[in-house]
């Protein structure tokens, strides 16, 4: 069967209820409208026929009488599922419903798959992941998840405009893997006869940006590490990355509170969310705590990135965490906050004063040159963000990277190998400068309420199906 090239739609079904929800039980408008969407119910009673049809503003009664409808039969005969497009007068039916009346209808796709027993909804997590089309018709979960997803997005874009920030695009196919410790996607390219990586963060190009006169510049993009699939992570993942020249951590803490809360308020009007039953106060000033003195309510004794390493391996030991002969005592003091405290950070937390083992990029903390200053936000019992004063002697990040050089030889398939074109970027000047990662994902699951990556991603990575399962 043939179906129409286009329609001349006209109206929406949240536009109609607003416009017309004054019509008292039995009153017509006069006025005669095209709507069209999907058939999500049908029941004829012999010379009448109702459907509710929904678009993607929400459901509307169509009211078919076999007097009025052209083709009625076969309005009759659609099926669930199928696309109509419909020409009507708004009228509210004696019984109160707002309704389109049917004068004529034209099928626009027809539905050969089902979505579900009676639009109960998809229960099979694997079929919702994979065909998240057919999901997102039939658990109305799933279209308000991706669309507060939706608009969190444009509230963060928009807020980065406002405070002066530009955004820009940077590589994602890259000759060495950069801008973080992980472990990348490996690609090839035919015509250069060369391997190159899926990125795993854009921030080493972003500073670039800033070295080029950008003094404030941001990306909100995919970024790519091979890693595991879990219920907090997916191979690939949303990061709103940005930098701001003359700045310091300090400084990108305060605007890190007030972007993500900004966000919240922007997308649910108040700073008070319950997820998975428990409430989140976005409020600001968000608690500041160093890792050290964290890690060191949590142990029971006091512990810092001065302790020696054999003491912290212990006491990582004693909670099952296995030690890696590589780590220093600044990896084994992170490793040992990670866990025993990073799961009870509930409301929005900075963590402070990171080693300079673990923050390769980042500038060294002026009272002690052990740490850096460096932060992370947490919420919910996850990490939400990553921040910095931007690391800017060319001399200091190069031996940076050969530690983590070191690292690599010695096993460590995370670590950051050496970008020579990078520090060739600093040495023509880098000015004071902070920088921030926040995981979108992760701050669409809050406002979504979603224990599940999964469900904020409109189609999150999973496991190929072989031809012969």
């Amino acid at each position: 069967m043939s179906t129409p090239y286009t329609f001349a739609h006209s109206a929406y079904c949240a536009a109609l209820a607003e416009t017309y929800g004054h019509l008292a039980a039995g009153e017509e408008s006069g006025v005669n409208v095209a709507v069209a969407g999907r058939v999500m119910l049908l029941r004829s009673q012999g010379r009448l026929a109702f459907a509710t049809m929904r678009d993607s503003t929400g459901e509307i009664q169509l009211f078919a009488l076999e007097s009025m409808t052209r083709d009625f039969e076969n309005f009759t005969k659609l099926h669930l599922g199928d696309w109509v497009g419909v020409h009507g007068e708004v009228v509210r039916t004696k019984r109160g419903e707002l309704s389109v009346k049917v004068a004529r209808f034209e099928l626009l796709a027809e539905a050969r798959r089902n979505f579900g027993d009676k639009w109960a909804g998809i229960a099979d997590y694997d079929l919702r992941y994979r065909h998240r089309e057919a999901d997102l018709w039939a658990n109305d979960v799933t279209r308000v998840s991706l669309a507060r997803r939706s608009a969190l997005v444009r509230a963060l874009r928009e807020r980065c405009w406002a405070a002066g920030f530009m955004e820009v695009e940077t590589p994602i196919l890259n000759a060495i893997p950069t801008g973080a410790a992980a472990r990348p996607f490996v690609t090839y390219h035919q015509a250069l006869g060369s391997e190159f990586y899926l990125r795993i963060a854009p921030e080493l190009w972003l500073k670039r940006l800033v070295v080029g006169g950008f003094e404030r510049v941001f990306e909100l993009g995919r970024v790519f590490r091979n890693e595991g699939v879990s219920p907090r992570h997916n191979p690939e993942f949303t990061m709103l990355e940005l930098y701001a020249a003359y700045w310091n951590y300090e400084d990108m803490m305060a605007f890190t509170e007030e972007l993500v809360t900004g966000a919240v308020v922007d997308v649910l009007g108040t700073t008070r969310v319950t997820y998975q039953g428990r409430e989140i106060d976005f409020t600001t000033p968000w608690a500041r705590r160093p890792m050290a003195e964290l890690a060191s309510e949590a142990v029971g004794e006091a512990v810092s990135v001065h302790t020696s390493r054999e003491r912290l391996a212990q006491l990582l030991t004693e909670r099952d965490v296995e030690v890696h002969p590589s780590w220093g005592a600044g990896r084994c003091l992170a490793e040992l906050f990670e866990a025993t405290c990073e799961s009870d950070l509930w409301n929005p937390t900075f963590v402070t004063q990171y080693p300079v083992e673990v923050s390769p990029l980042a500038r060294r903390h002026p009272q002690d040159h052990e740490l850096t200053e460096r932060f992370e936000s947490f919420l919910a019992g996850r990490e939400l963000s990553n921040g910095f004063s931007e690391l800017t002697d060319p001399q200091d990040q190069r031996e940076r990277f050969e530690d983590q050089a070191r690292l690599a030889a010695a096993g460590d398939d995370e670590a950051m190998r050496i970008d020579e074109d990078y520090i060739k970027a600093l040495e023509w000047g880098l000015p004071p400068t902070a920088g921030l990662g926040v995981g979108v994902d992760r701050l669409a699951m809050v406002i979504a309420d979603a224990s599940n990556l999964r469900e904020v991603i409109a189609f999150p990575t999973l496991k190929p199906i072989r031809e012969d399962q």
